[in-house]
């Protein structure tokens, strides 16, 4: 099984929605049982929490359910476990790498490396814009989910 690991600052806004549209990428490709999906925090600012309500309403509008997904810190065995480390932005990335063994530093890369439609490296924090910023990291985190998603299914022969 492949694990995968979405990261940003709080893990209310962009990494728990990288989770959700992946998940359903996941399952529509009925890959759900070869490919396991979380998503965390750098910090512990929201421990326990679930997505921002804007992030489940904008995710919501295009089908996806955030709901059920409650806010986590990263923790030293999600280096361990985890083949996919994700970070949302450089910051992020930065922070990850910090506390990361070495031995494990090939795990941790840019979520929007995997993009192919957007220039753009960081999926940029919309916690304290307006709707429109929310809409813009989900149409990020759709490029990346099946960029991801692709090269996933191409590295492990996965066909579904």
């Amino acid at each position: 099984m492949i694990k995968v690991l979405f990261v940003c600052m709080g893990n209310i806004c962009r990494s728990p929605t990288a989770e959700g549209v992946f998940r359903q990428r996941v399952e529509q490709a009925g890959l759900q049982k070869q490919i396991m999906i979380d998503s965390a925090g750098t910090h512990s600012y929201h421990v326990g929490s679930k997505p921002d309500a804007r992030a489940q309403e904008a995710a919501g509008r295009r089908s996806v359910d955030l709901s059920r997904l409650r806010a986590r810190k990263v923790s030293a065995k999600d280096f361990v476990e985890f083949d996919y480390i994700l970070a949302m932005d450089h910051d992020n990335l930065t922070d990850l790498l910090t506390d990361c063994p070495d031995e494990y530093h090939e795990k941790v890369k840019l979520f929007l490396d995997f993009a192919v439609n957007f220039p753009e490296k960081d999926v940029p924090d919309p916690y304290y814009g307006g709707r429109k910023g929310f809409e813009h990291v989900l149409d990020l985190v759709e490029d990346g989910a099946e960029g991801l998603l692709n090269h996933i299914k191409e590295k492990y022969s996965y066909t579904g």
